[in-house]
């Protein structure tokens, strides 16, 4: 079967991930039959997209239109037989125990269509287990959505033992067709790829607290502003439920033996059904208390080092056991788990050789299979990293490498395109994502063949949210360290702003904080409908610091900039464009093409014109006659250029002219 082939897909099971799944099928363009074991069940799942796809709508995500017609898309059924009717694609979404699942694909390979795919969204359970209960295990594979499917971008497509080929490439192209990113899985392990780092890890945490070694606010203060993830150990235990965590380390317990072994306080939470948010208490309490109160400064460097080393160990056992590379494994925890960069990364500027030291002293110390250093994660370790040598994964000239950190560059019809990469953090600015927009916006600069500079956000939620907060708090308190983080903001978008060349900034989402003021650096501004833009530092106690209280007022003027920073409210694309921020306002749909072309058609312009035209509005903006002098120097400068006499031959003859910057 090809991708174009597929035009109906089944979900089995209407839950919070059934019905996400179904969702975002339909948003795709796919028929989609909806099932659930009795009729409350699949009408409440029903509801459930109608909400969301409302929602959506009402956030100018999507328009009416386009809701509509993804919900006309959707079949609700209880009749398993009718639900697989024309099936393409069948999706399993069924509660995660094995007997369950392995009874269902009973009941399903009965009615299945011969050429249907099957694939389950199992989280952890194996693949190949599953097949072959099936009458079509080649034609089986994993596919993990993660949760809301609807707003997560990973999908895990995960091989079993018997999976062909075809069967992976088509899943993957059906992930891509529903605006997912697929990661393969190329081999079927327990926990997969993200919950096999994220698990352990919460396992560790566990630890930590019943051995005595730290306390949970300690963890959860290091876990959150000292690695910089997300949320704190047990503050992400009690999100995603601390049962759904244990019974996937039982399942890993089981398969892959004692180093899994779940810590004991975890079995008493679930014991007593203290599950986390779902349940109003877990580690936290949601009910009588005000839930997941971390303090920022309770940072315990042994903890660092500790949960460190067990997930460089996990990731070691993933590359060495070759279930993912270095580039997947990153790339799955960060778009699934919303790290700020991937394990492997983390790992490698740690040190290699110091988790393992790490992980040795625990093993002698405490006896526990768990500090086992893999064979792989040594053999990494003595040749300088995950990706050799300090983790250098620069490209062969020995230029940055862009594609695989926070930000990518590419240039093509002489426009260069600076995109920051970390969709999994709404693009989100920190130290290391301004070092390499500096270096971005430096490599363009240098290359002639660059005429125009396009600068965007990767997905369709933030142009950039702004600063990383987390990084930032992993600083502490220290002015000085302040003080540096906000020159290098400055500095870095200074560049864009003095650079000779045009650069439009594409804003399509969030525009806030840090990431409105480097697209105030921009010459120009193209915005979606659905953007909403501000300045929302003072809500945080701060104030713009990468050149916002500068920048803003030069281009919207002094009244309007303290508007916006000091009432710290959010705009909606056309009001910034009525105050002259935004140039021009375009549907969400047409805002790639539109920046595209604009971009292309400033390319295509007099660079040593354009060069000097940005210099002398820049010097008249605190001097008039300094402004007054290098305009007309540029004058001068241009009467003695071959684009000049192209410029006016080509008005002569009514032609277009073609600029070469001589």
């Amino acid at each position: 079967m090809q991708l174009e082939d597929v035009q109906r897909v089944t979900v089995l099971g209407a839950g919070n991930m059934g019905h996400g799944i179904a969702e975002v099928a339909a948003l795709a363009g796919y028929d989609v039959s909806l099932r659930d074991i009795n009729e409350e069940l699949v009408e409440k799942g029903y509801d459930q997209i109608e909400w969301s796809l409302g929602k959506l709508a009402e956030k100018d995500r999507i328009g009416d239109d386009e809701a509509d017609a993804a919900l006309d898309r959707v079949d609700a059924f209880v009749e398993l037989e009718d639900a697989l009717d024309g099936a393409d694609v069948v999706v399993e979404v069924v509660p995660e125990k094995m007997a369950i699942k392995k009874d269902v694909y009973d009941d399903v390979v009965e009615y299945a269509p011969e050429e249907a795919v099957f694939v389950t969204n199992t989280s952890s359970l194996s693949i190949t287990e599953l097949s072959e209960v099936t009458d079509r295990p080649e034609r089986f594979c994993g596919m993990h959505f993660f949760n809301p499917p609807v707003r997560m971008d990973l999908v895990e497509v995960i091989s079993g033992e018997h999976t062909s080929e075809e069967t992976l490439e088509l899943i993957e192209g059906l992930a891509a067709s529903m605006g997912k990113t697929p990661v393969r899985v190329r081999k079927d392990s327990p926990g997969f790829i993200v919950n096999r780092i994220l698990v352990p890890l919460m396992n560790e945490a566990a630890w930590i607290v019943e051995s005595g070694d730290a306390t949970m606010e300690a963890v959860d203060s290091t876990t959150k502003f000292d690695m910089g993830l997300p949320m704190g150990s047990f503050e992400l235990a009690d999100q995603v439920g601390i049962d759904v965590g244990y019974h996937v380390l039982e399942y890993m317990h089981e398969v892959l033996g004692d180093a899994y072994r779940p810590c004991p306080l975890l079995g008493e939470k679930v014991e007593a059904e203290d599950l986390g948010k779902k349940t109003g208490k877990g580690f936290y309490d949601y009910e009588d208390g005000d839930g997941a109160q971390i303090p920022s400064d309770a940072l315990d460097y042994d903890v660092r080092r500790r949960l460190l080393a067990v997930m460089a160990n996990e990731t070691a056992g993933l590359i060495g056991n070759d279930v993912a590379d270095a580039d997947d494994v990153d790339e799955a925890v960060k778009l699934g788990a919303g790290f700020p960069d991937g394990p492997a990364k983390l790992a490698d500027e740690e040190g290699l050789d110091a988790l393992v030291e790490t992980l040795d002293a625990l093993a002698e110390e405490t006896g526990e299979a768990r500090y086992e250093a893999t064979d792989y994660l040594r053999e990494a370790a003595e040749s300088g990293g995950f990706r050799g040598d300090a983790g250098d994964a620069g490209d062969a000239e020995g230029g940055p490498a862009f594609d695989v950190l926070n930000v990518d560059v590419d240039a093509d019809a002489r426009v260069g395109h600076v995109e920051i990469d970390r969709p999994h953090r709404m693009n989100t600015i920190s130290g290391d994502v301004l070092d390499e927009l500096a270096d971005a916006i430096d490599l363009l600069d240098g290359d002639d063949e660059v005429r125009a500079i396009l600068l965007s956000g990767a997905g369709d939620r933030a142009f950039s949210a702004g600063a990383d907060v987390q990084s930032m708090a992993a600083g502490g308190a220290d002015p000085i360290h302040a003080v540096e983080l906000s020159r290098q903001g400055q500095q870095t978008f200074g560049k864009f702003e003095e650079s000779d060349k045009p650069v439009i900034a594409a804003i399509d989402g969030y525009c806030l904080g840090g990431g409105m003021e480097l697209a105030t650096a921009a010459d120009m501004r193209i915005a979606s409908e659905r953007s909403e833009l501000g300045q929302p530092e003072l809500d945080l106690g701060l104030l713009p610091g990468w050149g916002g209280t500068q920048r803003l007022a030069r281009v919207v003027g002094e009244g309007r900039a303290k508007e916006i920073i000091l009432t710290a409210d959010r705009y909606d694309a056309e009001t910034m464009a009525d105050y002259g921020f935004v140039n021009e306002v375009v549907p969400g749909d047409e805002l790639d093409d539109r920046a595209r072309e604009l971009a292309e058609q400033l390319a295509g312009g007099p660079p040593i014109a354009q060069k000097y035209t940005k210099r002398a509005i820049h010097a008249g903006r605190t001097d008039d006659e300094a402004g007054l002098e290098v305009e007309a120097m540029g004058f001068g400068h241009v009467m003695n250029t071959d684009d000049l006499i192209e410029g006016v031959t080509a008005f002569m003859g009514d032609g277009e002219p073609e600029f070469e910057g001589k």
